[in-house]
């Protein structure tokens, strides 16, 4: 699950552990962003993508329970300036299956544009977009794990600082175009990014994924070891296997707080709302992480006020807006701005 390496365990193989999932209108079609390896660890990462791994953005076409289309990124050694990239993509039975290879439709290098067969790419070091202040979300983990009532005592809006200021990320942009068979506009998509390694007997391993933002720092902050199979299983098993936890941990804290008549009915309401941790958006449409609807979301969009005010079931302010990190965004391909490393 989505989650920012501010673990020991993490900042190890910050390469495989994914920061954001966006999904949004662009130029020319439908982006997708994955971001992995932070730099808010401040630890000595290692630079680039794994080149072992596997980047993969899944698409559920329609409502469908498994993935129907699936790009695949992989990239050669970090040879001191950049990589190699290649994109596959993987249709129908193909598209879960880690034993396909797929159809190669772009290559290139990170760091630059790079234009396929229905889609573009580009690969590299970014600014950050991600803002939060983690004073607050530290407030809100204490009323989730533990069942009790919100205390912003300690904090004030008007003092918060978007903790990720100044911080990087390895981010990997894909526009695929208007006029791709199985994404004409109107189509309800499900998007969410895995990110895979290969293992000793030749197979796949699922390292992590993202879906809906901020699910780990606020459900599972302790997790430091990134134990939980939430990483490595598939969004269809995410509520009869885990929704319970979901809507139990969401209820205590309703429930401490006053906000709702029927703390459990509103838990499991929430918990079918984030699982399948699947973020929803119908093609060719404005995107939105909103509090009205989830619709895909944005670079500026406030996902952790949104998702805060979810769990607590009221309205909380996180003391930041979209222009905290303007300068992280772009208006034009590939939408997120570069930097040497």
């Amino acid at each position: 699950m989505s989650h920012h390496l501010d673990t020991p365990h993490a900042a190890q193989s910050g390469q495989l552990y994914l920061d954001d999932l966006y999904v949004f209108d662009g130029e020319r079609g439908t982006v997708l962003v994955m971001d992995v390896n932070s730099s808010v660890t401040k630890a000595d990462i290692q630079p680039g993508f794994h080149h072992e791994g596997r980047y993969e953005f899944k698409i559920h076409v329609n409502g469908s329970e498994l993935e129907e289309l699936t790009y695949r990124v992989a990239f050669g050694e970090f040879d001191g300036e950049g990589q190699e990239l290649t994109v596959y993509a993987l249709t129908g039975d193909q598209a879960r299956d880690d034993a396909a290879s797929g159809t190669q439709i772009a290559q290139g290098r990170t760091g630059q544009e790079v234009t396929g067969q229905n889609v573009r790419v580009w690969a590299g070091r970014i600014t950050d977009p991600f803002y939060v202040d983690l004073d607050l979300l530290a407030t809100v983990n204490g009323a989730v794990a533990k069942g009790a009532k919100l205390d912003r005592s300690a904090w004030k809006p008007e003092q918060a600082k978007n903790s990720f200021a100044g911080t990087t990320v390895d981010s990997i942009v894909l526009e695929i175009v208007n006029g791709e068979p199985m994404l004409p506009d109107g189509t309800t998509i499900g998007v969410w990014a895995a990110t895979k390694l290969a293992t000793d007997a030749g197979g796949w391993r699922q390292i992590n994924r993202a879906g809906y933002p901020m699910m780990w720092p606020i459900f599972w902050p302790t997790d430091t070891d990134f134990t939980n199979p939430a990483n490595t299983r598939h969004p269809s098993e995410d509520l009869p296997t885990d929704g319970e936890e979901i809507a139990k941990a969401v209820a205590g804290a309703v429930a401490a707080n006053g906000t709702s008549r029927d703390p459990q009915a509103y838990g499991w309401r929430v918990a079918r709302q984030l699982y399948p941790d699947v973020l929803p958006y119908q093609v060719g449409t404005p995107a939105s992480f909103g509090f009205a609807a989830v619709n895909g979301r944005t670079m500026a969009d406030n996902a952790p006020e949104v998702m805060f005010s979810m769990v607590i079931n009221t309205g909380m302010t996180a003391g930041l807006t979209p222009d905290t990190a303007k300068d992280a965004r772009a208006a034009s391909f590939p939408y997120v701005i570069p930097i040497s490393r």
